[in-house]
């Protein structure tokens, strides 16, 4: 099943918002109901593609297979209006702005669906001879411009689903070798057949495909226990438009820099992942989650610092601050239920493994917390997360039907420095989304947490602005950008740079790092068909 081309995931799961929640937003935040319905599908205009029929001819050859037939690479070029359509741009609130108005400027000229490595290079050997810029397209869940070129300039989406299949699993040394389209939930099927798990479960789980979490630097929600998804990754396989790059070949060697680390988050610029092999574990036999409450937002992040560093670390470890406790973010299917939560801040804590252990460790932490000030809620409130856990971006799209601006961002610091954080990137989203003397609702959680620090991850929500929500967005992001650098926070933790980023990024590397990457990019891409302009700035 495709995503709903202009929203988020599931058509059939989408919920409008009950009254009570529009009368909120209406008079806390001042926002009106759209004057403009998004537009229908079928009402898109999307002008013909500009694809060359000897670029089409090289592409058909490019993806022609043992079991294609002579010439049956030519399904696997879509031209179709709905099929570019449904490969244009991401999920960001922008993205989907832009397209609930009709807006299909970055339009692929054309939709390639390769079945192998040997077919990836082959498109890159066609698409660099004749000119074509390429985006690979995973689920389409990219919330920072990660699938348009940072130019204009025609380009093709390479769509990798039909790359899809479990390649290698070895028991012995508990890992599994994939190919980037497996959608997660896919490939949790596939590893749970064989007694294993990756438990990588991010907010975008189940749309997101392996190679995206290889390309994104992913980390999912409980990654107190199974780390990023980088720290899984323990070799892949690259295709270039020069040929083919194999790194990995121990799970750790001090056979000069791992170019495995180079390969990871470069997000499409250097090319494309054709396989991964990552680090599994065995299915949990018990999971369990529950809930504790903080005084102040302050006090549960010392407690959450206590256990990061001291231990025991749980597998799941996030906390909501005083507003979004209040607003009830921390179990979005609740929203507008009438169920008040308790005032202070709410910490989602669980933890899973075998019976024994489980109960060792939630033993453990729980006399950390209650040392800390922490009172227990029971299982209720993180039976309640883990159910909705990933229905926010479905809040976020009836949000923008209700006529509201919602969107979120990230970051993450070292712990001394994340009260300086919070403040600054709060207080850039205040100042700048504020209209009419009412400020925006601005909401945030500790989503991931290390020994030395942690991320921040913020949601906002306000009224779209003066006719130009887009606008009034972007100039809230930047603000925040801006605040995110100057508190010495990395501009992103795990959403990626894509376009949206990539300035405060090359800011934050300096020129000398941008320089080396640049050279990377020219050895592998030196035509500069990769992703231009996502990750590093277009030459």
């Amino acid at each position: 099943m495709d995503m709903l081309w202009s929203g988020w995931g599931d058509p059939a799961r989408a919920r409008p918002l009950p009254d009570a929640v529009i009368g909120l937003l209406r008079d806390m935040l001042g926002v009106a109901p759209s004057p403009n319905a998004p537009v229908a599908l079928g009402e898109v205009d999307v002008p013909e593609t500009r694809l060359e029929p000897s670029a089409r001819r090289a592409l058909t050859a490019a993806l022609d297979g043992p079991d294609e037939g002579a010439g049956g690479g030519g399904e696997h070029v879509r031209t179709d209006p709905e099929t570019r359509i449904r490969h244009t741009r991401g999920k960001s609130t922008p993205d989907l702005l832009r397209i609930r108005g009709g807006d299909v400027t970055d339009v692929p000229e054309a939709v390639l669906y390769p079945a192998s490595h040997d077919q990836v290079l082959a498109v890159l050997r066609a698409c660099a001879e004749h000119g074509l810029a390429v985006v690979p397209f995973g689920g389409g869940t990219s919330v920072v411009g990660g699938l348009v070129p940072g130019r204009p300039r025609p380009f093709v989406a390479l769509d990798l689903r039909r790359m899809d299949r479990l390649l290698a699993l070895d028991p012995v040394s508990r890992t599994a070798t994939l190919q980037p389209g497996l959608r997660a939930p896919r490939a949790e099927e596939l590893l749970a057949e064989h007694g294993f798990t990756l438990g990588h479960l991010p907010q975008s789980y189940e749309w997101a495909t392996l190679g995206g979490f290889a390309a994104t630097r992913s980390s999912g929600q409980a990654s107190a226990g199974y780390g990023r998804f980088d720290e899984m990754v323990l070799a892949l396989t690259l295709a270039t438009p020069e040929g083919t790059l194999d790194t990995g070949r121990a799970p750790r060697s001090a056979a000069g820099p791992d170019l495995r680390q180079l390969v990871l988050g470069s997000e499409g610029a250097f090319g494309v992942i054709t396989s991964v092999t990552v680090r599994i574990r065995p299915v949990p036999r018990t999971r369990v989650h529950e809930g504790w409450r903080f005084d102040s937002f302050a006090q549960g992040t010392a407690a959450l610092r206590r256990l990061a560093q001291d231990g025991p670390r749980p597998t799941v470890l996030r906390l909501s601050d005083e507003t979004e406790t209040l607003i009830g973010l921390a179990q979005p299917e609740a929203i507008g239920s009438g169920t008040a939560p308790p005032a202070g801040c709410t910490a989602v804590v669980g933890h899973e493994g075998t019976e024994e252990e489980t109960a060792y460790r939630r033993r453990g932490a729980a006399a950390v917390l209650r040392a800390c000030g922490g009172t227990p809620l029971g299982e209720e409130p993180g039976r309640n997360w883990a159910h909705g856990r990933f229905s926010a971006p479905y809040l976020r799209d009836s949000l923008l039907d209700a006529g509201a601006l919602a969107e979120t961002l990230e970051t993450a610091t070292f712990w001394s420095r994340v009260p300086e954080l919070y403040t600054a990137v709060r207080d850039a989203l205040t100042a700048t989304l504020t209209r009419a003397g009412t400020p925006p609702l601005v909401m945030c959680h500790i989503s991931h947490v290390y020994e030395n620090g942690a991320s921040l991850y913020f949601t906002v929500v306000s009224a779209q602005g003066d006719g130009d929500p887009v606008a009034h967005w972007t100039r809230a992001k930047h603000a925040a950008n801006e605040a995110i650098l100057a508190a010495g926070g990395t501009i992103t933790h795990h959403h990626a740079v894509g376009t949206d980023h990539r300035d405060w990024y090359v800011r934050e590397i300096g020129p000398l790092g941008t320089d080396a990457l640049r050279a990377v990019k020219r050895r592998l891409d030196p035509a500069g068909i990769l992703s231009p302009g996502v990750l590093l700035p277009a030459d």
